[in-house]
């Protein structure tokens, strides 16, 4: 396969979106990236031999948006209390969310759960390995169906999440960085580059690479193994026009959603939640207050209501926030009373 053209190519630099590249340097990445990934990959234990398909699947999902640091105990506990979809999907929605402890963007849990359901009763227990089938499951986009059938059954795929775009952009586009979300355009010409043979090392050596090595900031140029031909390096490493979006933390909905989620998992694990957790000790507001509504929550939960409280006394505002965990699947609100859901 030809992807380059010639000099004309070369030398308009970024002009061209996604820019042919000639045979010779396509095998001189593709040999070079699976040789740097078997020696340099990363430990990590959904990558041992004989790791399911549903282990994998796990992994891909809780790994969206979160540091591999943060991912991995997680997925240790989850993997020894539900190693199966059926498992997951006998489990209390509850207890899924309380395990999902501070991943983050807690209705990715919800999702597996509701994939896991789908497994157990309609597909014998066994993750689909195609990426039509992954598809269809709640929750599985193009990105983790493609990586669950590449990793975990060794289909050639098109794994392409923001690591492989980056460095696949650098390396041939000269850009610093890719758009927001891959169009159609940019899926076909990143699927030339998958090798025949090896592909399943290509797809996890690209997205280590952009890991470890070209990483969105302050990459490691002077390690890199295809430096001297990286278009982004040749340029001079131009900057983007545009800067990349930053999600805020601090004072964010999404922090103070975390806050209340804290509150429902936190009075899960104290038994505090049988009848769930006052609206009051929520939205009261400080002169009113009755202290004896934390006094009769178990400690744990009464310092999650504290930070709550401490981060915003606007008592619409976390009265929004509330109905939207409600409508989100995230909690349950009875009488008055908030909780995780109990199904």
């Amino acid at each position: 396969m030809t992807h380059r053209a010639g000099p004309e190519t070369k030398s308009s630099g970024s002009s061209a979106a996604f820019p042919e590249v000639a045979e010779p340097e396509l095998r001189r990445v593709q040999d070079t990236i699976i040789t740097w990934f078997e020696e340099a990959a990363r430990d990590l234990p959904w990558r041992h031999p004989n790791t399911s398909a549903w282990a994998i699947l796990v992994s891909e999902i809780m790994s969206q948006q979160t540091p591999v640091s943060r991912v991995e105990p997680r997925w240790r506990a989850w993997m020894d209390r539900w190693p199966t979809p059926a498992d997951l999907a006998a489990a209390s929605t509850a207890e899924v969310l309380h395990a999902w402890d501070r991943l983050g963007y807690p209705r990715r849990a919800l999702r597996l759960q509701e994939a896991a359901e789908v497994i157990a009763a309609d597909l014998d227990n066994q993750v689909p390995e195609t990426t039509e089938e992954l598809e269809r499951l709640p929750g599985i986009g193009s990105y983790t169906a493609a990586a669950v059938s590449s990793f975990a059954f060794g289909r050639k795929t098109t794994v392409l999440d923001t690591n492989v775009r980056r460095v696949l952009i650098r390396l041939f586009a000269g850009r610093e960085r890719p758009t927001t979300s891959p169009g159609r355009k940019e899926t076909a010409w990143a699927s030339g580059f998958v090798p025949e043979d090896k592909h399943v090392e290509w797809n996890a050596g690209v997205m280590e690479f952009g890991a470890l090595v070209c990483t969105a900031r302050n990459p490691d140029c002077p390690a890199c193994p295809l430096q001297d031909i990286c278009m982004w390096n040749q340029l001079g490493r131009p900057a983007s026009a545009t800067k990349p979006k930053t999600q805020k933390w601090a004072g964010t909905d999404r922090q103070l959603r975390g806050a209340i989620m804290d509150v429902l998992k936190a009075a899960h694990a104290a038994g505090d939640d049988r009848h769930g957790v006052s609206l009051d000790v929520f939205t009261t507001s400080v002169t009113d207050f009755d202290p004896t509504l934390a006094e009769s929550l178990a400690e744990s939960t009464a310092a999650a209501v504290a930070r709550v409280r401490e981060l915003s006394a606007d008592k619409d505002r976390i009265s929004r926030l509330i109905t939207d965990l409600v409508t989100d699947g995230l909690a349950q609100q009875i009488d008055g009373r908030l909780a995780l859901p109990n199904r």
